[in-house]
């Protein structure tokens, strides 16, 4: 109880201190779900057979949702058009000082993948936690916020993802705006100052429709003759088990070049996602999880990614989308 006060506190020091958003793009011809009901949003990545590349021609048709083992009415359909919130997430402790020019290129790269009606906020962790910027689609100020980043201290990993879960996990009310919400995280090392456990964060992150993709530079060569996914350690296990939770994917590269490719990946994938969205048969607020998968009755050979499910806690779901 103690830690989940301290994690709200935390929250709400570094909400308060955020300026307030800029406006966000026109919304012409942007989807917009109008329905008294809630929407629990699933953004849904789908590749061939061998995962090697994405397929995006498919149609509403083409998708059966099932909820707890029950399949569920597709209420909203959309794909490309749907605009993104990408939150690009730095670890800028001491440990990334070497690292910081390389990571200033790529992340600036990154960010001007997105589209006009995309927007973008950068938030950096150390001992602290700074909101730079919050979503906004100016890019200028967005790149500036990456430049201005330094390494110092310790790693406050796990209170960065509650904070920033806390600050833009929540329902979006733009006039009823579907909008796609992604982290993209970085960090080179394990968690070394935080208030709030890795359990407060899948907690929040269940409650959520936001990917979270977890990038976790390697800072010692793998054992010789074996593959690192066979010896994660616990921080790595953390990072992957919190990308599978939210359907995203976790990324180990060994250097940090590979960082510019793996920003790629996961721009190509944002790119590539539909938006599905359905109101729920089961409509107790009983704070059970609820298990959610994606099937492709049409095409059984393609995979389906998805976030594993959410947590229906009433009041208010931070996953809901309402008019």
């Amino acid at each position: 109880m103690l830690r989940l006060l301290l994690a709200s506190a935390l929250a709400i020091l570094i909400a308060t201190s955020v300026a307030g958003q800029s406006p966000s793009a026109p919304a012409d011809q942007i989807p917009v779900f109008r329905s008294g009901a809630n929407l629990v949003a699933l953004n849904v990545t789908v590749t061939d057979p061998g995962g090697r590349r994405y397929v995006t021609d498919l149609s509403r048709p083409d998708f059966a949702v099932y909820e707890d083992g029950v399949q569920q009415e597709v209420t909203f359909f959309e794909s490309s058009k749907v605009p993104v919130d990408l939150i690009l997430m730095l670890d800028t402790s001491s440990s990334m000082a070497d690292k910081m020019q390389t990571v200033h290129t790529a992340a600036i790269n990154f960010l001007k993948t997105l589209r006009p009606e995309d927007r973008g906020a950068v938030i950096s962790f150390s001992d602290g936690v700074q909101i730079l910027e919050p979503l906004i689609s100016d890019r200028a100020r967005l790149e500036q916020a990456v430049l201005q980043t330094t390494a110092r201290g310790g790693t406050s990993l796990n209170n960065a993802i509650y904070v920033a879960l806390r600050q833009f996990g929540g329902a979006t009310r733009e006039t009823g705006t579907v909008r796609r919400r992604a982290i993209a995280l970085l960090t080179d090392g394990d968690d070394t100052t935080s208030l709030v456990s890795f359990d407060d964060v899948m907690a929040l992150a269940r409650k959520t429709a936001v990917n979270i993709y977890t990038i976790g530079l390697q800072t010692a060569s793998p054992i010789a003759g074996h593959s690192t996914s066979r010896f994660l350690s616990k921080a790595q296990y953390q990072l992957k088990s919190l990308s599978q939770e939210t359907g995203a994917e976790a990324f180990f590269p060994e250097q940090i070049g590979e960082l510019q490719g793996v920003y790629g990946s996961i721009a190509q994938e944002l790119s590539s996602q539909y938006s599905i969205g359905y109101a729920s048969t089961n409509t107790r607020a009983d704070g059970r999880f609820r298990h959610v998968s994606v099937r492709l009755a049409s095409r059984p050979e393609l995979k389906a990614r998805v976030r594993a499910g959410y947590t229906a806690d009433g009041g208010d779901p931070l996953d809901s989308v309402r008019r």
